[in-house]
């Protein structure tokens, strides 16, 4: 029988069970979770200081699943795009986002990970490329974590070359950004196990203030998150102030449209306490106008919220674009001058096509106008 179940999906409480059953001593489940969240191992047979007998009863009980890195687009400003391979053959996309570096060329002090929760998106915002081929399936926890884990054998391999001396038991990534492929609060389980696993000192050991879910608006979801003991950081992808223009690009606010959506971050901050960001994209002649402004910063004081713009990235076959500078820059200026919090962010990844789903998308059309069944969507090839 194969194992339906990756070893991956387990908490610190459900693997020492297991043993204890078993009748391994309580110390095995430590040493297994070292091998899997600190040396990132892909085989049962590397755990070298776990007894064979001890891997052929894990191997057989449970499923050791890898991504497959179908290639690797770099940026000139150190931004790197990852586009995985499931084992149904589906395919999600990771971004890696390293901080602006320091003066003088010191090397960024944190790297961010962008990571997926679903293959392709069934939210349709009208700007973005995860949802052009539609929704294919939620992705299971441990092909979330996995993208973490991934990215860091990806690191200490040094990027096809030796790995320095440091990068052997070190860890790179030390942010998570959930604002990927998908819309994460409608994979919420699965996401709250992941992010327990990633957040576990046994496991991933990113402090939970350190993880930021993003959503487009997905009332039920926020008012769950505000019952959640952990401090995990909010950010709404807003992109419009008001029912017009949200509805005009985010299909979402007609199920849930602004008053609700308002009303459920401020019971959201009652519970938490916490701020919240506003992302915010700025698309040329639908929401980067300076009577956006008002509204926006209204919004923003009355949240405490920190506004994060960001100009379009433009995604082929699709037929907005991206602001001048200037516009950017003068939506910055307004808004900024009343008393928001405000950053503008100085595209990363523009040239290896950084923005949700469009590397995927564009492989996807190349496999089909090829005729190619080795690139599939969790769908057989032709």
């Amino acid at each position: 029988m194969v194992p339906v179940q990756d070893i991956k999906t387990l908490t610190r409480a459900e693997l020492q069970a297991q043993l204890a059953a078993w009748g391994e001593p309580a110390y095995r489940a430590d040493q297994v979770l070292d091998w899997l969240y600190r040396r990132c191992v892909t085989d049962w047979s590397a755990m070298t200081n776990i007894p064979r007998s001890l891997q052929d009863r894990l191997r057989a009980q449970f499923s050791l699943q890898t991504l497959s890195c179908v290639c690797v687009q770099g940026a000139a400003d150190q931004t790197r795009k990852f586009l995985w391979r499931l084992a149904d053959g589906a395919l999600i996309e990771s971004v890696l986002i390293p901080a602006n570096p320091a003066l003088y060329g010191e090397p960024a002090d944190r790297h961010t990970l962008c990571v997926s929760t679903q293959v392709g998106c069934a939210y349709g915002c009208r700007f973005c490329a995860s949802g052009l081929d539609g929704w294919k399936r939620n992705l299971e926890p441990h092909e979330i974590v996995e993208q973490v884990l991934a990215v860091e054998r990806w690191y200490r391999a040094g990027d096809g070359a030796e790995p320095p001396r440091d990068r052997l038991r070190s860890r790179l990534v030390d942010n998570l950004v959930i604002m990927g492929m998908g819309e994460p609060l409608a994979n919420y389980d699965n996401l709250m196990r992941a992010l327990r696993l990633l957040n576990a000192p046994w496991g991933g050991g990113i402090g939970a203030r350190k993880i930021t879910i993003s959503t487009s608006g997905v009332v039920p979801g926020i008012r769950r998150l505000a019952e959640e003991p952990e401090q995990f950081r909010l950010a709404i992808s807003l992109h419009g102030v008001s029912d017009a223009v949200r509805e005009r690009i985010m299909p979402v606010n007609r199920k849930y449209p602004l008053a609700e959506l308002t009303a459920a971050l401020a019971y959201y901050q009652e519970r938490k306490g916490r701020m919240l960001t506003f992302e915010y994209i700025l698309i040329e002649g639908v929401n980067d106008g300076l009577d956006q402004v008002p509204a926006l910063a209204a919004l923003a004081r009355r949240f405490h919220a920190k506004v994060n713009l960001i100009p379009y990235n433009p995604v082929p076959g699709l037929a907005w674009k991206r602001p001048a500078p200037q516009v950017c820059e003068a939506f910055y200026r307004a808004l900024r001058s009343q008393g928001v919090s405000v950053t503008l962010r100085r595209e990363k990844g523009l040239e290896i096509e950084a923005a949700c789903g469009q590397l995927r998308l564009r492989t996807l059309r190349e496999a089909e106008l090829v005729g190619s069944g080795d690139v599939r969507d969790g769908r057989p090839g032709p």
